[in-house]
């Protein structure tokens, strides 16, 4: 590690007793992706005059204070609604274990495993993203047994196309995080294995934009045309092991895909949906943010912004985001949505919103404009009082479910976290409570699974836990909650899956 990285926080790695031979289903004793003008801009101006440009890309920058908690001391722990989100992700967690440990997810319905990546041929994905939730929750037990598999059992050496934008989020930050909250260096080999495994989407690209497929043995990449939250979804993970490593490879290839990307943002400062990695034109010319398939992409900007200081991410995180906000945002009934439209004209093309575009509030108050945040997040609060539990879309004209499911999605809970880490305000608990009484609709005995309609009464039921519900839904909902100690309320960083990437104690 060369000094131009500052280290991270370094916890003592979490005491246990030796792990059982075969993992236990009793509770412990003491538990698809995703986010007008800034009003902060000048306080945003102001900070960035103390960072580095990113020859070096990580330099320096990355110790520079953060604005979380607004430097106010957060409300103190509400310990019995903590216990209880903890003892829902210890009955999901025990769900998993007792049917599918070691494969990548549970169907918790009928006991049964499905892999997520390559069909025979697990990666204990869920115990990967379970990592950093089970060290913020003080479950060291559960821990130490995850860690102790995944050294003695993962093998990445796979012949099988690996899905890159969700291997990186998944594996390389689920392992990156276990890293950072133990310390235990076979975590940090296995990281950087899995992403030089990945490099090649990169590398073999004649633009820098990532192919979205890649073979973990050969090296051989596929699927040209990925959509934007692919492209940019990276920057985080690879920029933190560039920091552990020393190596810069890894942040560089991330950085070129977004630059190559802003390269072609159209004169409204609007990007499309998808691109072409060969011929570097767009496959979609429709700006669909922040709905998916480029949710993420934006989110990324302002990431690599708070963690490494670089300059340019900010400039573009600031350029699209007053772009969105000036093209794309509407009124409807007193609620702030975002519109799609044609990335060239600015012609409305649709009124969708997705659960997923949900994250945005969030990212709005974070990046420096909590007003359009906090006024986007109470539009979805508004809809989870019609509904239940959250479809997946609506129309935003009438509320309407256009998709009546629910993949068990963190990204209402996600924004939560984040308002409540600004500013502690009582309403984020509130309806972060609500989310999560709503959550009980889909609890069956073996865990939490996914809906089919969250529009029947009863609800119907699907049979899957993503593996993303261990990394996400239950830690915001628990950091929210708990007054964690291990976590850093003030510095702390979470990535697009939830992945505890600065504020480790």
């Amino acid at each position: 590690m060369t000094s131009a990285f500052p280290s991270p926080s370094s916890p003592s790695s979490p005491s246990a007793p030796s792990s059982p031979s075969a993992p236990s289903s009793s509770p412990d004793k003491r538990t698809l992706t995703r986010r007008g003008i800034l009003r902060g801009s000048a306080l945003l101006g102001a900070t960035a005059a103390t960072s580095g440009l990113l020859g070096s890309p990580v330099a320096a920058a990355a110790a520079r204070p953060v604005a979380a908690s607004g430097g106010r001391r957060l409300p103190s722990a509400d310990r019995a609604k903590a216990a209880q989100v903890r003892a829902e992700f210890l009955h999901g967690w025990n769900g998993y274990k007792k049917a599918a440990w070691g494969h990548d997810e549970v169907k918790p319905v009928s006991g049964t495993s499905s892999e997520f990546f390559v069909p025979g041929h697990p990666v204990a994905l869920s115990v990967i993203e379970a990592l950093d939730t089970l060290y913020v929750m003080e479950l060291d037990d559960e821990l130490k047994l995850s860690c102790d598999y995944l050294e003695k059992h993962l093998d990445l050496d796979i012949d099988g196309d690996f899905h890159v934008f969700e291997a990186i989020i998944r594996v390389v930050g689920g392992l990156l995080s276990g890293y950072l909250v133990t310390r235990r260096p076979r975590l940090l080999e296995l990281t950087r294995e899995a992403a030089d495994r990945l490099l090649p989407a990169f590398t073999k690209s004649p633009t820098g934009i990532p192919y979205t497929q890649v073979n973990l043995r050969t090296g051989a990449v596929s699927g040209n045309t990925p959509p934007l939250a692919e492209v940019g979804t990276n920057i985080l993970e690879f920029g933190v092991l560039s920091q552990l490593t020393g190596d810069q490879k890894y942040y560089r290839a991330a950085k070129k895909a977004y630059r190559e990307t802003m390269r072609r943002i159209s004169p409204l400062g609007l990007l499309g949906t998808s691109l072409n990695v060969e011929t570097g034109k767009w496959a979609d010319g429709t700006d669909t943010a922040p709905n998916p398939p480029v949710d993420s992409f934006y989110e990324y900007l302002w990431g690599g912004w708070e963690l490494f200081g670089d300059r340019d991410l900010l400039d573009w995180y600031r350029e699209t985001t007053n772009a969105i906000l000036r093209r794309q945002s509407v009124t409807v009934d007193g609620h702030l949505w975002f519109r799609q439209v044609d990335m060239n004209t600015g012609e409305t093309t649709g009124t969708r919103a997705s659960e997923l575009a949900s994250f945005y509030g969030g990212l709005l108050a974070m990046g420096g404009d909590q007003p359009h945040g906090e006024a986007y997040y109470r539009s979805w609060s508004a809809v989870m009082q019609r509904y239940p539990v959250l479809p997946e879309e609506i129309d935003y004209t009438d509320f309407s479910a256009t998709q009546r499911g629910n993949q068990l999605r963190p990204e209402y809970v996600n924004s939560s976290f984040n308002l409540f880490q600004l500013d502690g305000r009582q309403e984020w608990r509130d309806t972060a409570w609500t989310y999560f009484k709503g959550m009980k609709n889909l609890r069956v005995d073996g865990g939490y699974t996914v809906a089919s309609d969250v529009t029947t009464s009863p609800m119907t039921l699907g049979d899957l836990t993503p593996a993303y519900w261990f990394a996400e839904n239950m830690k915001y909902l628990y950091l929210i909650f708990a007054a964690a100690p291990r976590y850093d309320y003030k510095t702390g960083y979470l990535s697009t899956e939830g992945k505890l990437l600065r504020g480790a104690r």
